[in-house]
């Protein structure tokens, strides 16, 4: 699997599989999030939440697969570099509002579920999703972002 994950990627960029697939993947789960807000507004609320459950539960596949390894070493521990100021600016603000999204939208699935204890409950649960659904738009839009100067601009690509 490791072999197929660090073969050339599919878009021809400088990306590896790797990375193609972290980029159709985190569309994918825009696109999902997307009908499970288009499902809110439907008044289709089981849907909704099985939709947005399953969108944050790919995002946490995501994150905890495929991108926490490449910030460490390309962002942490600058394998490769140094490289333009972009690629870390760029970097770090998708990994700091990914991480808010991220830690935000397991918080929201959950006390969807009712899976948090009765003091972390909120009433205001429509604020709470639009702005976690929010987070997660801004971050996708950062991750494209993210990927293109990664593979696309940057005159020294990260090597998997």
């Amino acid at each position: 699997m490791t072999d197929l994950l660090h073969q050339p990627g599919f878009f021809g960029t400088a990306a590896n599989f790797a990375a193609d697939m972290t980029l159709t993947l985190s569309i994918l789960m825009a696109a999902v999030l997307s009908l499970g807000y288009y499902f809110a507004v439907r008044k289709k609320h089981h849907l909704h939440k099985w939709f947005q459950t399953g969108g944050v539960l790919l995002n946490v596949i995501l994150v905890m697969w495929f991108m926490i390894l490449p910030y460490r070493d390309f962002i942490l521990r600058d394998s490769g570099g140094p490289r333009e100021s972009i690629f870390y600016a760029i970097t770090a603000a998708h990994a700091a509002i990914g991480a808010l999204a991220f830690f935000f939208g397991i918080f929201v699935v959950l006390r969807g579920h009712n899976l948090v204890p009765k003091a972390l409950r909120f009433s205001h649960y429509k604020l709470f999703m639009r702005t976690a659904y929010g987070l997660y738009m801004v971050t996708t839009a950062l991750g494209v972002w993210t990927y293109v100067t990664w593979f696309v601009t940057t005159s020294k690509p990260p090597q998997f």
